[in-house]
């Protein structure tokens, strides 16, 4: 059994068919000053193709996978357009005297090196894209039609070192049943358009390739992130249960879609999605979630070498904005820093930790950053139920200051009679301890909070959430830990305000009792997570969920409190214990 990264959820067993598309090792050729015209020509013949043939691909995967998948095919033609690579290739034609095959081989490879260099898992994805452009560029300068899987004639499990959003959008749909592949993670987009197509995969295997031959039988477990090759026959029939209990359980929950989350005795509870990137709206309303509890915009920042414009987030956030309406949409303003940066910013050593310049103190030190991204929040204000969320607030000064900035921005755009929302509302997330124990001061100058439990849990319990060696301390359910949501929740309520989180926690249906019976108004979750949060919450009362988050406070120990909340759930709600048992195999 190969372990990796769970990145499409469900179960797939089939033959495997090992894709190796070829690589191109091009030679350089030295040319002649009068060759230079022709070659840069040559190039520019490739790059319109090229960007042709893009656009052909992103309409076919707009209607194969509908929503913001297609958008993945505008960045590539946005790299055939960088200024960057057009110029470093001009110049290596022009002033090496290479010739154009191994100009774009040598300006792409270079730029791949740099940014896989780079310790962010969003940036150095990107490589990735860089290197699928710059191959199709390469192969139509020769001529040469690119390996792809749109000819399989057998289903299939596509094992490959990476699969690009256009090997998979090529690709026979109907025949591949699921994916593995030796890199990648939960936000490459191979895991997206696993998720947008709902086939079951695991990525970031590492030597998955090296494993795996052309026709083994093999089982994909993408809940778990496992894959199996060559499994007894035990296996495959425990599996095969497995997959059918999963497709039932996957279509119980489909009904759910439409259907409001409301508790037994009409309790309602918004539940909302969380996204990174514009790809996952569709998803956001396809699971049934009422709009978007947290836009992190950081995906705009880092997807690129340029920081992007005022225009640029205006249009993003215009069109998740209309997505979603007449739903909400929370807007987080940028929290870059910690283990999340730009590499056209830079920072003095270990000033971009998770406790250093992040989040809002880097856009209040940065207004050359902030005001455009304020300014284009409050522009694609008018174009739906648009909120805006300052990320990483420790004291009443940062968010007045922050606000500050806010009014100035809507006095600008008044005066360039550009329309906004005037209305708009104004919130803070609660990550920081500082946050809790002044939640009533900033309530009064808040119309919402929301708590975000991931940096919550390690800044309460001093615990960094990636160190493994010390993972076993992070615990949602220390006591600490709920006694901060307690406090906050209440906070807030004393003040009028709604308060919803967008943490991890959130997407636990398990711990969901005990959220909505401490008060919290709002769930904020991946989108995947929506129907089984929704269908806890429709199978309880909110006295039921009352009862069990009092008695959460009487332990001692994060263990105690799981070992309650998992063993009530189970006899409070026997119709659900298989459910449960599957949702742990």
């Amino acid at each position: 059994m190969s372990q990796g990264i769970a990145a499409s959820p469900g179960v797939a067993i089939g033959r495997a068919f090992l894709f190796r598309p070829e690589e191109l090792d091009i030679p350089r050729r030295t040319i002649g000053d009068s060759e230079t015209e022709k070659e840069v020509a040559r190039f520019h013949f490739a790059l319109d193709k090229t960007r042709q043939q893009l656009e052909e691909i992103r309409s076919k995967s707009e209607k194969e996978a509908p929503g913001g998948y297609a958008r993945i095919f505008k960045a590539y033609i946005m790299i055939l357009e960088d200024p960057m690579f057009l110029d470093e290739v001009h110049n290596e034609i022009q002033n090496s005297k290479s010739n154009v095959e191994y100009a774009v081989m040598k300006v792409s490879n270079a730029l791949i090196e740099l940014i896989s260099k780079l310790e962010n898992e969003y940036v150095s994805e990107r490589a990735v894209d860089i290197h699928d452009v710059a191959r199709r560029v390469i192969n139509n300068l020769l001529g040469k039609e690119r390996v792809n899987l749109s000819s399989l004639a057998n289903e299939v499990i596509v094992i490959a070192h990476d699969l690009s959003p256009s090997d998979t959008a090529l690709m026979n749909k109907n025949k591949v049943v699921g994916f593995a592949t030796d890199v990648g993670s939960r936000t490459s987009h191979t895991s997206i358009m696993a998720r947008a197509l709902e086939i079951p995969a695991v990525v970031g295997l590492g030597n998955i390739t090296q494993l795996v031959k052309t026709g083994d039988l093999v089982i994909i477990d993408g809940t778990h992130g496992q894959v199996l090759i060559n499994p007894d026959e035990e296996v495959i029939q425990d599996y095969i249960i497995q997959q059918t209990e999963f497709l039932e359980f996957e279509k119980s929950l489909d009904v759910l879609r439409d259907l409001p989350a409301i508790t037994l005795d009409n309790y309602s509870i918004e539940l909302a999605g969380n996204i990174e990137i514009p790809e996952e709206i569709e998803s956001v309303l396809r699971h049934g979630a009422k709009g978007v509890g947290l836009y992190r915009t950081e995906f705009l920042y880092i997807r690129k070498q340029i920081m992007p414009s005022e225009d640029e987030q205006f249009e993003f956030y215009k069109e998740a904005a209309q997505a979603v309406a007449p739903n909400p949409i929370i807007i987080r303003t940028l929290d870059l820093g910690g283990d999340k940066f730009a590499s056209y910013l830079t920072f003095n050593d270990d000033a971009n930790s998770i406790m250093g310049l992040r989040a809002i103190r880097l856009c209040l030190q940065r207004p050359d950053i902030f005001i455009p991204q304020l300014r284009a929040i409050l522009r694609a204000s008018v174009y739906g139920n648009v909120k805006i969320m300052f990320p990483m607030i420790s004291g009443i000064g940062e968010l007045r200051q922050a606000k500050v900035v806010l009014e100035k921005v809507k006095m600008e755009l008044l005066d360039q009679k550009i329309p906004y929302d005037p209305n708009l509302e104004v919130g803070a997330m609660i990550e920081v301890p500082s946050a809790v124990m002044i939640a009533d001061m900033l309530a009064k100058e808040c119309d919402f909070f929301s708590i975000g439990t991931n940096d919550l849990i390690q800044y309460a319990l001093a615990v960094h959430r990636v160190n493994e060696e010390i993972a076993y301390l992070y615990e949602p359910l220390h006591p600490a830990v709920l006694r901060f949501i307690k406090h906050a929740i209440d906070a807030a309520h004393n003040a009028g305000i709604w308060i919803g989180m967008c943490g991890e926690m959130a997407s636990d249906p398990i711990i969901t009792p005990i959220l909505i019976g401490m008060g919290l108004d709002e769930l904020s979750m991946s989108p995947t997570s929506v129907p089984e949060v929704k269908k806890l919450i429709r199978s309880l009362t909110i006295k039921e969920a009352r009862e069990m988050a009092e008695k959460v406070f009487s332990f001692s120990t994060a263990s105690e409190v799981e070992d309650y909340v998992y063993s009530e759930t189970m006899k409070r709600f026997p119709e659900l214990t298989a459910w449960i048992s599957l949702r742990s195999h």
